[in-house]
């Protein structure tokens, strides 16, 4: 007897074993306990200093939710990795930005990782990897709104 292909616990599980792996890298546990999704918040971040980035955003980017974010912003905001400023045009909305120290912490965990990406890519040719993410997004489509 076949059983059904069972996708989304092959996700869940890859799910799980790449947080695992960014948790436990050297890089990140030396930097105040900070899990592989905050180096992934820091990096978004980053990668958009100069830009007006709010908590929605966040939620967006990453497919969490509102008190999700709002949790995570308020212990990286402890930490002294980032900082919420008001904006002009609105009192309501803050805008996150990095400290010092989240920049230097980021610098650490952007190595991290770089070197999880390279373990994931790892045995797949360039094709391979353009199709994978070609199957990823289609599948957040497929998913989204649920």
């Amino acid at each position: 007897m076949e059983h059904e292909p069972n996708y989304g616990l092959e996700i869940l599980r890859i799910s799980t074993m790449l947080r695992r792996c960014a948790d436990n890298s050297m890089e990140i546990r030396q930097t105040q306990n900070l899990t592989g999704s905050n180096g992934w918040i820091l990096d978004f971040l980053y990668e958009h200093e100069g830009e007006n980035i709010y908590q929605r955003d966040l939620e967006n980017t990453f497919s969490i939710t509102r008190s999700t974010v709002s949790k995570v912003v308020k212990l990286m905001e402890s930490k002294g990795l980032i900082r919420r400023e008001s904006v002009f045009h609105d009192a309501r909305l803050k805008k996150l930005l990095l400290t010092d120290k989240g920049r230097e912490v980021h610098r650490l965990a952007a190595k991290a990782n770089s070197e999880l990406e390279k373990r994931i890519a790892s045995g797949f040719s360039p094709e391979e990897l353009e199709q994978l993410g070609q199957y990823l997004e289609r599948i957040k489509r497929n998913l989204e709104g649920v």
